[in-house]
């Protein structure tokens, strides 16, 4: 069992606790109400701050708008200005120039208006000879184009037709061995056959030589046009036998 002085002991605890406790309550009530009359205040400074700050962004943008309006009516008016000034500058100048030339075409002498008037047709007179020079040029040129043209084709012409009749006195040379190979055989045939056959042969080759050389005559013929094409004069030598020194 619990004494008198145990008992009384336990009982002042307990009160004392209690008043512990009520007191803890008491400070908490007051610091919850402090924190929260803390945030609404802060919460109505910020609001306040914002506020300010946005009417202020929007006085600074008025401003703004106005110097930049107030600067660009300033800027126009100043071009307008200088656009006036420059016109009537402009405008002053041609009435002096205007002036000027009144004067001096009354001071100007009969005889330096005739030399100018002979002066103006000598270069117009300048110009067109120039110009006719200059065309006159021109067709010179492409003459002398062409008629390079006609001389190398005229040259060429005739290198292939000396050619032709150095190829053709050539064959007319083996021609020649052909037929008197055949006149050969007709001398040392044995029989009647025999003979007929070479003598065949000897008129045919007979008719090919004569061929031969009317292709040669026309050879001949044809590299003497393209001679004389290309300014070139062909000696009766060199007509008659190609192969001649000095001829090729």
């Amino acid at each position: 069992m619990f004494s008198l002085r145990e008992l009384r002991q336990i009982e002042e605890n307990r009160v004392q606790e209690e008043e512990h406790a009520v007191r803890s309550a008491d400070e908490q009530r007051r610091m919850a109400k402090e924190a929260k009359e803390r945030a609404e205040r802060e919460a109505e400074e910020a609001r306040i701050r914002a506020e300010r700050d946005a009417q202020l962004q929007i006085e600074t943008a008025r401003e703004n708008a106005e110097r930049e309006a107030r600067m660009r009516v300033e800027s126009a008016e100043a071009t307008e200005r200088q656009r006036q000034q420059a016109a009537l500058e402009q405008q002053r100048l041609q009435q002096e120039m205007e002036l000027r030339r009144a004067e001096v075409a009354k001071k100007r002498p009969t005889w330096m208006l005739v030399v100018t008037g002979i002066a103006l047709v000598a270069a117009v007179g300048l110009v067109f000879f120039a110009i006719q020079r200059m065309k006159e040029s021109e067709e010179s040129k492409e003459k002398e184009l062409a008629a390079q043209v006609e001389r190398d084709e005229a040259v060429k012409a005739a290198q292939e037709a000396q050619e032709k009749v150095e190829r053709l006195a050539i064959d007319l040379a083996d021609l020649d061995k052909k037929l008197g190979s055949a006149v050969d055989n007709v001398i040392a045939a044995q029989t009647d056959a025999d003979r007929s056959a070479a003598k065949g042969k000897l008129e045919a080759l007979r008719r090919e030589k004569a061929e031969m050389e009317q292709r040669i005559a026309d050879a001949k013929a044809a590299a003497a046009r393209a001679e004389r094409k290309k300014g070139v004069k062909i000696s009766k030598e060199c007509q008659d036998n190609p192969l001649a020194k000095g001829c090729t």
